[in-house]
């Protein structure tokens, strides 16, 4: 199984946390091989086995973990004892400080991003494509890190695994409409009449915007690489992989 690490968060050793690849599964073409999302047509009990080969290669019980129904939202969701590995919630973000509880965001492009707040020992994950990023899921995040759990911007690590690049993503003159009247025409290319949107130049800029100075960006794009990682644009269909943070 060919697990991505963040050198960040390495450094805490009271942390388990990956961003999962295509390799490691069982699940056949077009979702070779480590699939984890359910929705895309993949068969139910392969995802079921990747998910128990991925909690017992990162140490974890596989009923423990809390993923998402991710619904392009910015929507924070707390982690309470009613969530399980069998009822996802509908957000696009998970914040929790329980011990021994795994949260999983998963992608085909978009951005998985992991927190972690060291001094009060808390946890988040979100997913951000360009819905995401447009609504600010990160201020969204942060917001409640302090109101919920007292955290302090400067306190907080994160680490933004790979999505599609500036290189590939291609969107409509709309969204570049869009984006210019948000103030985000900085995260535009516009090549041979053609425009492209650089979400991690957003997701960067709204770190920042918000006090956060910790944090690791991957340089990877998921459809240049789509034999590592799976990619929506570059497939269409295709399968899941995640980002997961527990504190141990």
């Amino acid at each position: 199984m060919q697990l991505i690490k963040s050198n960040l968060l390495n450094n805490f050793k009271n942390l388990t946390h990956a961003f999962t690849t295509r390799e490691g599964g069982v699940s056949q073409k077009p979702h070779d091989s480590l699939n984890l999302a359910w929705h895309v047509g993949d068969e139910a009990r392969h995802v079921e086995m990747n998910h128990e080969l991925l909690a017992k290669e990162l140490g974890y019980e596989k009923n423990s973990l809390v993923h998402m129904k991710q619904i392009h939202s910015s929507l924070v969701h707390i982690v309470n004892e009613d969530d399980n590995f069998h009822m996802p919630r509908n957000c696009d973000a998970l914040i929790t400080n329980k011990p021994n509880t795994p949260l999983m965001v998963m992608v085909a492009d978009c951005s998985p991003i992991l927190f972690y707040d060291d001094v009060q020992k808390v946890i988040a994950v979100a997913h951000a494509g360009r819905a995401g990023a447009f609504k600010n899921i990160v201020q969204n995040v942060l917001n409640c890190f302090v109101n919920e759990f007292e955290g302090q911007a400067q306190n907080i690590y994160v680490v933004i695994g790979a999505s599609i690049g500036v290189c590939c993503y291609e969107v409509g003159e709309e969204i570049y409409d869009e984006a210019c009247g948000m103030g985000l025409e900085y995260a535009m290319q516009i090549r041979e009449n053609r425009y492209y949107l650089d979400v991690t130049k957003i997701l960067q800029s709204q770190l920042l915007a918000c006090g956060i100075k910790n944090f690791e960006i991957s340089n990877e794009c998921s459809c240049c690489k789509s034999e590592t990682y799976f990619s929506y644009r570059k497939s269409g269909v295709t399968g899941r992989f995640a980002g997961l943070l527990m504190i141990k």
